[in-house]
Parts: structure tokens; C-alpha cells; sequence
């Protein structure tokens, strides 16, 4: 699916552009941004080179990476949004999902708005079974948005990431195909 556009309300996901590098760098340069997400505080030239990474990946056949510019109606750039296919057993048919905020737009309910657009394009456009996402066990706001979008949370992955302050471990929550039906119906 090329190019991905879905909308809500306050909210879009489009594909990256290379005009995108100082918004997302506002994101993924924040200590506060990142301190919950599975690396460091990002320089200029790391997030030119996921701007290259995510508008490369976006021709691969089949494509199994969807890294999103969720951006206001003025096209405001607030977030990454990212939906990445499970490859690997022929028979997986389940997405992994990802969603960093700016911090100055934290609180305001885009971060559901985001994920639900999320959950929009793997239920509804790309028809897979099973969404999921891993958290840091101590951000609760993450932990209460994928609650109020329906997934439910399934445990805990010890020692899952290896982070410069040591090893941290991940609370995974999912969503269902016909658990996302039910809460649209």
C-alpha cells in the first residue's frame, strides 16, 4: 500500500518526506520523548538517516514496514507513527506497532488519535490478525492509551532490550482482528 493517507478528526498519517528531518528531529532528539523507547536521544544526522531508511523502505515488495508522519491538519509534523508486518513464519499474519508524541502535544488525546489510525491501517487496509505493541513497564501513559484503544495486556518480556543504563524489560499489549471489529461496530 503506497502511499499510505488516513485521517480522524485531528490527526493524519502520510508518508515521510525529506522536508521532515528538523520536525522529527524535535521528536526523536527529546530526552523526554525518548526516554521510554528502545534508544537514545537521536543527533540531526541519526534521524536524516531513518528519513532515508523509511522513504527507501516504502518501494520494498512486500512492503512490511510502514513508518508514518502522523501531522496535524496544517500538516504539522507531532509524530512517528510506525506499523511493521511480523515476517518469518509463512503462516504469522500479525503487526507490530510503535507511536512517539512530541512532548508539547502529550496529554491531549493524539496519541490514541495516532494509534487508532494505526490499528485502522492493519485491521482494515493491510487485513492482518493480530497488532501489538512492547512498552517500557513503567510508562503508564503508553500503557493507557493501548488500554483505551482495546489491547489487552498480555505479560511481560524480561531483559528485552539492552539500553546504556543496562538491560530493561517490555510489557507487550495486542488487539485482535475481531476484538478491533467489535469495538468499530
Amino acid at each position: 500500500m503506497y502511499p499510505v493517507m488516513l485521517s480522524s478528526s485531528r490527526l493524519a498519517l502520510r508518508e515521510f518526506t525529506s522536508a521532515d528531518v528538523e520536525p522529527l528531529l524535535a521528536i526523536y532528539g527529546d530526552p523526554k520523548v525518548t526516554e521510554h523507547m528502545s534508544f537514545e536521544p537521536r543527533s540531526r544526522e541519526q534521524v536524516e538517516t531513518t528519513i532515508t531508511g523509511v522513504t527507501t523502505a516504502v518501494r520494498a515488495e512486500p512492503r512490511t514496514e510502514y513508518s508514518l508522519a502522523a501531522v496535524l491538519p496544517d500538516d504539522e509534523l507531532v509524530a512517528y507513527a510506525r506499523l511493521a508486518i511480523d515476517v518469518g513464519h509463512p503462516l504469522q499474519n500479525s503487526a507490530q506497532l510503535g507511536f512517539a508524541l512530541r512532548a508539547d502535544r502529550w496529554r491531549q488525546g493524539l496519541g490514541t488519535e495516532g494509534v487508532r489510525l494505526l490499528l485502522r491501517l492493519g485491521f482494515e487496509h493491510l487485513g492482518v490478525y493480530r497488532i501489538w505493541g512492547a512498552r517500557s513497564p513503567v510508562n503508564e501513559a503508553s500503557a493507557a492509551v493501548m488500554t483505551k484503544v482495546g489491547m489487552v495486556e498480555e505479560g511481560m518480556i524480561r531483559g528485552h532490550l539492552k539500553l546504556s543504563a543496562g538491560w530493561r524489560d517490555s510489557v507487550v499489549h495486542s488487539i485482535l482482528a475481531p476484538e478491533w471489529d467489535a469495538r468499530q461496530g
